[in-house]
């Protein structure tokens, strides 16, 4: 349909066809949700340039105490949003006053600056530097430079373009005396955004003279202008509301059929990848129609400052949003001021490299925002219990395709990749309904017991010529430094490890190290050797796919020959770590010169076929995507489909505090609460029929965290770990081992009992008593 015939359905369409039309298009767009930004409202100056006929943010310097708030208010304002959870900054201001009133100039002069703009520069680098929230500025008419100057302490910038009608500007029109309104000026600072790729908020005014045919000809502009950029994040349809003292104080609003006929024209007229947003607080009694009209947004909400544009007209509170937006089966979920697809983006040039750091430290793993400040290793409770494994959900719908999804996994199923998305993508009661569905799958599967082993893990070296970007465990020259120095036993010190293991009741001992230069596949031989010659009937579960590649290449022999020699030599099974995410667009940022995807599955297989059985690993929380758990997780039943050799999948969120490329700001903040409990419940869903076993890490999560998973689909809790020491080099505060005692408590409090098992999952009457 070309934009004659697209203008004239948008204009003549019964509104309830439209707007059916409008929700199937923002329905398919992905997760069902609806987001908004908590920000904290800062309005610089309230002079301007301009005479917007309906606007009372603007006023005369003889109505202010000072032309523009100093530093210190500025910080005061976003201290205050820091305290109440805000993640963004809004700077508000009036176009250029500088240009109007010589009390601003001269107020700018004085302390340094020649425009408002630089100004405005000055006081988001400080908001950012000093308090981390992330300043989105809305400044008026800006040219490429100016953008560009802003990049390093702007997530994002908006510029409303209100209009394409030039009638606006003349003698008569809302705009008439507004110089920086007119229609070709804006669309040049959009697109001089554009060029500079900073990611944009922009919209239309809908009410102030504009006929509804110059309302679509605004929406197909800046359809056309995001097409030329791809800048444009968010198209804000906001209802002019005619305030007292203004010149339009007795103009008409626009009727509400008007105003959902366009926020639905915007749905279908924008692509995809634009959301479409209104003010709630200026539609708070019409919130359902609103999302009926086919919007996925609700703009910024500030628990802290008012709408200082709109203030007659308060923000909504945000548990009132919430539950309007459960109910309707789109729950409300935080995200940050510049959106998703451009915080995924790292090689798109879009957030500035001064500026990505602190963006990856409030994102999770969509680039949403952080649901908590809680990640993993740190010392705090878990948000979620046994009873709330998620914590508090707000009652909602739940979609039929996430139905369609659980029932079809239930039936043994396996799951394509968009499916296992989906599953990760939702929130709320869906997200609820995932993980009962993961724990009624895991006791159909495994039973009400709770599992673990007696085990010692030996590290025998942290030195390692790899450089895995999140490993704080090696020590090299350039990696040194952090919580241990560098160490590398020998075949009699891991003997005798071993045999102290033994002493204390221990049924399998896990030995993996870094990849030291020296070692040959003869020393991986050697340690085998030793250990089983300690200890005769001590299950050997040791080698990661990594080094067991790296055996046999030192030796010149096949894979499959190597595993079976350390087999032969009394090797009982391999773990499953060096998978971490098994998609190598992740690889190649996270462990370049490490085992490529098909390397590690080939080497597991070999593993398998000889007759040795291996567990599974992901590792998540640092700069994959959820598209790549799904890969992830569809590599390893593939895999389990073919071989049976997985006896378990491990999930391990990365612990970030010591992580090298945490440091860098290069990842975020490992696994958010949401995402650590999805991970257990969707692996679980996605492997059912395939990998029996989900195992949670507790010095990874916490004992209390650990018996909140137990309740989304974990059923085993791996083993008392005598001397772990990878994530406590990482910066984990949860000890280098625990008791039987400890983990009976743990199981207790999901209301499960607890049994020991073997590594390979014999179970025992009996705890050893020395553990």
């Amino acid at each position: 349909m070309d934009d004659l015939g697209l203008t004239e359905h948008l204009l003549s369409a019964p509104l309830d066809a439209l707007l059916a039309e409008a929700r199937a298009r923002r329905d398919g767009r992905g997760g069902a949700r609806t987001t908004y930004s908590r920000k904290v409202f800062i309005p610089l100056t309230r002079l301007c340039a301009d005479v917007c006929h309906y606007c009372t943010f603007a006023t005369t310097p003889s109505q202010l105490p000072a032309p523009y708030l100093t530093p210190e208010e500025v910080l005061a304002i976003a201290r205050d949003g820091v305290a109440s959870g805000c993640k963004e900054a809004l700077f508000t201001l009036g176009d250029a006053p500088e240009r109007r009133y010589a009390v601003a100039r001269d107020w700018l002069a004085e302390r340094g600056f020649a425009r408002t703009i630089d100004y405005v520069r000055h006081c988001a680098e400080r908001v950012l530097g000093e308090t981390g929230l992330l300043p989105h500025i809305n400044a008026g008419l800006l040219d490429e430079a100016d953008y560009v100057a802003l990049r390093p302490v702007a997530a994002s910038c908006g510029l409303m373009l209100e209009s394409m009608s030039d009638r606006l500007c003349e003698k008569g029109g809302a705009h008439f005396g507004s110089p920086d309104k007119v229609p070709a000026l804006r669309m040049a600072s959009l697109d001089a955004a554009g060029r500079a790729r900073v990611p944009m908020t922009s919209g239309v005014l809908i009410g102030i003279g504009e006929s509804p045919r110059e309302r679509i000809e605004a929406l197909l502009a800046l359809r056309d202008l995001h097409a030329r950029h791809g800048h444009l994040q968010e198209v804000i349809v906001q209802n002019f509301c005619p305030k007292p003292g203004t010149k339009m104080a007795a103009a008409d609003e626009a009727i509400e059929a008007d105003y959902l006929r366009t926020l639905a024209a915007a749905r279908i007229v924008l692509p995809d990848d634009v959301s479409v947003q209104a003010p709630p607080n200026l539609n708070a009694e019409r919130l359902v129609e609103l999302l009926d009209s086919g919007i996925d947004d609700w703009g910024g909400i500030s628990p802290v400052t008012q709408d200082h544009v709109n203030p007659e007209a308060p923000w909504p509170e945000i548990a009132l949003m919430e539950g309007v937006c459960a109910d309707y089966g789109r729950p409300l979920v935080e995200r940050l001021t510049v959106y998703p697809r451009f915080v995924a983006d790292a090689e798109g040039g879009w957030i500035d490299p001064a500026l990505r750091p602190r963006v990856l430290q409030l994102a999770d793993s969509e680039g949403l925002a952080r649901d908590s400040v809680w990640s993993p290793g740190v010392a705090d409770a878990a948000p979620g219990t046994p009873g709330l494994p998620l914590g508090p959900v707000i009652a909602g719908r739940v979609s039929h395709e996430v139905h369609r999804i659980l029932d079809k996994a239930a039936g043994g199923n396996g799951l394509t990749e968009a499916e296992i998305v989906a599953l990760f993508a939702t929130r709320g009661s869906a997200a609820l309904a995932v993980v009962e569905a993961a724990d009624a799958l895991r006791a159909e599967v495994m039973g009400d017991e709770v599992t673990y082993v007696v085990n010692r893990n030996i590290n025998y070296t942290n030195i390692c010529t790899h450089a895995c970007a999140f490993c704080a465990f090696s020590k090299t020259s350039s990696k040194a430094g952090f919580r241990d120095k560098p160490y590398n036993l020998d075949f009699a010190e891991v003997a005798e490890a071993a045999r102290e293991a033994v002493a204390r009741g221990a049924t399998e001992v896990c030995l993996q190290g870094g990849i030291h230069p020296s070692y040959t596949g003869e020393t991986y031989a050697g340690i085998v050797k030793a250990v089983k010659a300690a200890c005769p009937d001590l299950h050997v579960h040791a080698f990661s796919p990594l080094e067991v590649w790296q055996g046999a290449q030192t030796l010149g022999v096949s894979v499959r020959d190597y595993l079976s020699r350390l087999k032969d030599l009394g090797l009982g099974s391999l773990p499953g770590t060096a998978a971490e995410i098994l998609d190598d667009e992740v690889r190649r940022q996270i462990c370049p010169d490490k085992l490529t995807t098909q390397i590690w599955l080939d080497v597991v297989r070999d593993a398998h076929v000889v007759g040795l059985p291996t567990t599974a690993t992901i590792m998540f929380g640092h700069v994959e995507r959820p598209v790549h758990w799904a890969r992830h997780l569809l590599a390893l039943r593939r895999l389990q489909d073919e071989t049976g050799g997985f006896t378990e999948l491990v999930p391990l969120p990365l612990v970030h505090m010591e992580s090298p490329m945490y440091r860098r700001g290069q990842s975020r903040k490992g696994p958010t609460w949401r995402e650590a409990v999805m991970m257990h419940a969707v692996s679980r869903i996605a492997l059912h029929g395939s990998i029996r076993s989900i195992q949670c890490s507790w010095v990874k999560l916490g004992l209390d965290g650990a018996a909140a998973v137990l309740k989304a689909g974990a059923n085993d809790v791996g083993g008392v770990l005598m001397n772990e020491s990878i994530s406590r080099a990482a910066g984990a505060a949860h000890g280098q081992d625990v008791s039987v005692a400890d983990l009976e408590k743990l199981a207790a409090s999901a209301g499960r009992t607890l049994r020991r098992r073997s590594t390979l999952y014999r179970l025992y009457d009996a705890v050893p008593a020395l553990v």
